[in-house]
């Protein structure tokens, strides 16, 4: 069985909760995950279709405006639970900041100041929206692990944050 790509693999993972279309997908990825794993419209609507004639998921009656819900099959639920089965691997981690920051000898003191400001703010208003975000899973019946990947956002927009009051300005 081919390894699924971890879009795929996430698709199928909420599809576990019963069939969605692609906008469903969407906002069941932004409630579970939150920013701390990243799917656009344009992956959810290239997978789907690769998912499809892999047999992992079936097409439903299309609804509202065309709509067009997704099931996972037992195909997909096996190669999801391969998937589970497998080591995560290495964090990649790309972060534009740090990509800037590892360049810093040649900002200016005035581009520096600007760039730690900016991510100062981005990074607040990240750790606000995972309180919100960790807020509403805890007044639901939120699955216990959709609280951890949230209270994981707070962690690191909090480290983060303080981390950031270290770095040197020039």
């Amino acid at each position: 069985m081919p390894t699924l790509n971890p879009t795929s693999a996430a698709l199928l993972g909420l599809l576990h909760d019963g069939p969605m279309t692609g906008g469903e997908l969407l906002a069941a990825a932004k409630t579970r995950l939150g920013t701390l794993w990243n799917i656009t419209r344009s992956q959810v609507y290239r997978e789907l279709p690769v998912l499809v004639r892999a047999g992992h998921v079936k097409l439903g009656k299309s609804g509202a405006r065309a709509a067009q819900p997704y099931a996972i099959t037992a195909t997909g639920k096996r190669a999801f639970g391969a998937w589970l089965a497998t080591p995560p691997g290495v964090d990649h981690l790309r972060n534009p900041l740090l990509l800037r920051l590892g360049f810093g000898r040649q900002h200016t003191k005035a581009q520096l100041r600007s760039l730690l400001a900016d991510a100062r703010a981005d990074h607040e208003s990240a750790l606000a929206a995972h309180r919100d975000r960790l807020a509403r899973l805890r007044t639901g019946t939120a699955d216990q692990f959709a609280v951890a990947t949230a209270e994981y956002g707070v962690a690191y927009e909090k480290a983060l944050l303080k981390w950031l009051d270290t770095v040197p300005t020039g």
